[in-house]
């Protein structure tokens, strides 16, 4: 592949180097959040601010940890796992938000994903559609355990992603809206908490790349509680979801640490 950095050291987009990032990132899709999340870090530091990326590098329990923008879907959020892999890194949350798609599911709840709907165009390019998107069963496990010890109010199970955020709220006006009605009605049978637009992606090219790659979300709103005349409250603050992550990146670590004995 050509290097298009000209020797720089390095990545292309991220503008990350070896050493610049820990094994441990923290994958939000706003840049406006990284600064947040390294809050709840020892000792933060910039290290790179390029396009949609944003990345800070600090430690946890005495481990470099970083986190990681990557903008919206999954075009870019895929680009930012592959350039952090290169890195170094090899083990990644993704914090984000959803929207609730079961009735049960009301704003601000935690919405963890055990597996990923690839309706959306990045992780095509990556592996057949047969092939699942999932995440990896240990970082799973840490978002629940963390969830459990911050007392959250969460759900594990399957998320869907897309590539169009305005198709998602207003399928009827699209030239497919006959696919994408039907299909969301399908997703919602089957018993899709909420819906996002970056998880599918992470999980396939993460499992290409061989890392660990887990998901959890706020959920802001329901837009199926709105269609049922449920109540219906929105949450944007997403301070719970960003504390679920770091407590299981902190849990992660701590496991990491035992099994290297």
């Amino acid at each position: 592949m050509v290097d298009y950095t000209e020797g720089s050291g390095k990545q292309y987009h991220t503008n990350v180097g070896p050493g610049d990032v820990g094994k441990y990132v923290i994958l939000p899709g706003d840049p406006k959040r990284c600064a947040k999340i390294a809050a709840h870090f020892v000792h933060p530091v910039l290290v790179a601010d390029s396009r949609e990326y944003v990345t800070y590098t600090g430690t946890i329990n005495g481990t470099k940890v970083s986190v990681t923008s990557t903008g919206i879907g999954g075009p870019s959020a895929s680009i930012a796992i592959d350039e952090l892999a290169k890195c170094g890194a090899d083990t990644f949350i993704r914090v984000g938000t959803s929207g609730g798609m079961q009735p049960e599911i009301i704003g601000g709840d935690i919405v963890i994903a055990n597996g990923a709907v690839r309706m959306e165009g990045t992780s095509r390019e990556f592996a057949p559609i047969e092939y699942p998107a999932v995440p990896d069963f240990h970082v799973t496990n840490a978002l629940v355990q963390a969830a459990d010890r911050l007392n959250k109010k969460y759900h594990v199970g399957v998320v869907q992603c897309k590539d169009s955020f305005f198709g998602q709220h207003e399928p009827e006006i699209m030239p497919v809206s006959y696919e994408l009605e039907q299909k969301w009605e399908a997703w919602k049978r089957m018993g899709c908490l909420a819906s996002e637009m970056e998880s599918a992606a992470l999980f396939i090219a993460g499992s290409f790349l061989r890392v660990r790659v887990g998901s959890c979300f706020l959920v802001v709103a329901n837009q199926e509680r709105a269609k049922l005349g449920l109540d219906n409250p929105q949450v944007h603050d997403t301070e719970s979801a960003i504390e679920c992550a770091v407590e299981a990146i902190r849990i992660l670590i701590e496991q990491d640490q035992r099994e290297s004995l």
